[in-house]
């Protein structure tokens, strides 16, 4: 069993993971911190814990391709991710680990993530609206909501546990996403090839959510829409590819509704941190710039996740039904 976490910080929040990774109840593990601060700022939290390697790039990788530099570096069965500002209670890789092997085709399972000093979930899994469009199931409920172990669409990059059978078949994380959306990508490219995700309630971490890029940071608002249509091109079948701009439309509208209201989901976050609302649309304009340019690439992707598939274009919409979420929720958070 092999944990990856990379770092950009590598402060106390890293050093409060490491500790709770030396509490588990699980003992036959180990620990790879990828440090991509590009200054070697990880080795101090890696000094006395000694299951722990600590792996530094020149610059930062960005998550998925930190993920898979530990991934490459562990022959374990299981492999999981953790945020180097998540907390694992004592049992979560227990929890995790018992989950996937109740069902040989769990390929990945989802932690119950709660927000930091709070009794809210942060997430339990991943939910996916018809443009593509993700969000965590469950954020900001009460924990006793979401008690019931269950499957669910693709888990949390934040908190996740993958079988390496899986990743074998599909590939690792995509490290042209750079950061987000990465879970929802490879989460998806695993129900295409007939893997389940299975949520296990047993499983928690406490997370300071988006404490490394901001809550509603320009960054973050133009990576996850840029991801999103990633996503779009790379998984959904050609009818709800289609259908999937006038999804975008009316979430657009949503989260213009939501800046003039002052409240209600991350634009209008966006706008209380002073940031111009008409940035929103230009990011919106160079997600889509950045789709076009990288289209024949995606298209390549696609073509090869379709060849991996064990379900049908039929199978995989009652998959994204089974596990929707609006436009208007994916506003509203």
């Amino acid at each position: 069993m092999t944990v990856v976490i990379p770092t950009l910080k590598a402060g106390e929040a890293l050093a409060a993971c490491l500790d709770a990774l030396e509490a588990q109840t699980l003992g036959d593990f180990d620990v790879v911190v990828v440090d991509n601060s590009g200054r070697g700022l990880a080795r101090a939290a890696g000094r006395g814990h000694p299951r722990v390697r600590v792996l530094e790039n020149s610059a930062n990788a960005g998550f998925g391709e930190a993920v898979n530099q530990g991934f490459r570096r562990s022959g374990a069965p299981f492999l999981a991710t953790l945020n180097d500002d998540a907390a694992p209670g004592p049992g979560w890789l227990e929890a995790l680990v018992r989950a996937a092997r109740s069902d040989e085709r769990a390929g990945m399972c989802a932690s119950r993530v709660m927000l930091a000093g709070q009794d809210l979930l942060d997430s339990a899994g991943m939910l996916a609206s018809a443009d593509a469009s993700s969000r965590q199931r469950g954020h900001g409920r009460p924990p006793r909501e979401f008690s019931r172990a269950d499957q669910a669409l693709c888990p949390s990059g934040s908190a996740a546990l993958y079988r390496r059978a899986m990743l074998d078949e599909v590939g690792l994380f995509d490290p042209d996403f750079f950061l987000y959306c990465e879970d929802t990508d490879l989460g998806l490219r695993g129900q295409w090839a007939g893997w389940r995700c299975l949520y296990a309630p047993d499983a928690v971490v406490d997370h300071r959510y988006s404490d490394s890029a901001g809550r509603a940071s320009p960054l973050k608002a133009y990576l996850v829409e840029r991801n999103r249509l990633f996503v779009l091109v790379k998984n959904f079948p050609l009818a709800m590819l289609l259908r999937a701009p006038f999804a975008t439309l009316a979430r657009y509208f949503w989260h213009a509704a939501s800046v003039v209201r002052g409240r209600g989901g991350a634009a209008a976050r966006f706008r209380q941190d002073g940031q111009p609302a008409l940035k929103l649309a230009l990011y919106a304009v160079r997600a889509h710039l950045a789709l076009a340019v990288n289209l024949p690439k995606l298209w390549r992707k696609r073509r090869e996740v379709r060849r991996r598939a064990r379900i049908s274009a039929a199978e995989f919409r009652r998959v994204i039904k089974r596990h929707y979420i609006s436009p208007r929720e994916v506003a509203s958070l």
